[in-house]
């Protein structure tokens, strides 16, 4: 049943949050379910944020890009319309692995840790109110989109916009509008470095069937 909901400010750091939630998984796979139970329902920016997180390294999780991204559109949307979000049992149960998603949330709770105590209240404009709450939720639904672009193995591809999304939400949470500019930036950065990717792509393609031809 979907209900209309508010989103606090977070009373813990970030950074503890997130290994609060590490700590909580147990055995050798884990579900979104089980991640999206652990947070509750005040923790929708969170689960945008912990599902960025394996992207801010160099390891290749199967399955993650797809699950997580469709999880980040997907709850973003929902934070836009101001409701619970609807996730098909597909995505919510999908099992991943433990032993991988653990140490690279692990890592990504790490580097959360260092800019912990940079996150503050300031720029107001670009956190409060529902008008920039939505516009925000829709830059996070941009991320999602592109990072379920299927150029894994193309360097910063999934990194990029996984820095996008977390700066957006976690500026989001801890009303840091400094915070959510950058992921804006960073919203951009990747819409430029995809965009050369495809001039590329198009480039190589004609030079290849010029010489065939």
């Amino acid at each position: 049943m979907q209900h209309t909901m508010t989103f606090d400010d977070t009373s813990r750091s970030l950074s503890q949050t997130l290994r609060d939630l590490i700590s909580g998984i147990r055995g050798q796979t884990v579900t979104l379910r089980e991640l999206m139970d652990a947070v509750g329902e005040q923790g929708l920016l969170l689960i945008c944020a912990v599902a960025s997180l394996p992207f801010l390294i160099p390891v290749s999780i199967p399955g993650v890009s797809t699950v997580f991204g469709a999880a980040i559109i997907l709850v973003s949307i929902a934070i836009c319309l101001n409701r619970m979000p609807w996730l098909p049992a597909k995505i919510l149960d999908r099992k991943l692995d433990s032993a991988k998603l653990v140490p690279a949330l692990e890592k990504g709770a790490s580097l959360v840790s260092r800019v912990d105590r940079f996150l503050k209240p300031r720029m107001s404009g670009l956190t409060t109110g529902g008008a920039i709450a939505r516009v925000n939720a829709l830059a996070i639904t941009a991320g999602g989109v592109l990072l379920m672009f299927p150029l894994g193995l193309i360097p910063f591809s999934n990194t990029l916009p996984g820095v996008a999304i977390l700066l957006l939400s976690t500026g989001m949470m801890q009303r840091d509008g400094l915070v959510v500019l950058g992921g804006y930036l960073f919203l951009l950065i990747t819409a430029v470095y995809f965009t050369a990717l495809a001039w590329m792509a198009v480039a190589a393609g004609q030079g290849l069937a010029g010489v065939l031809g």
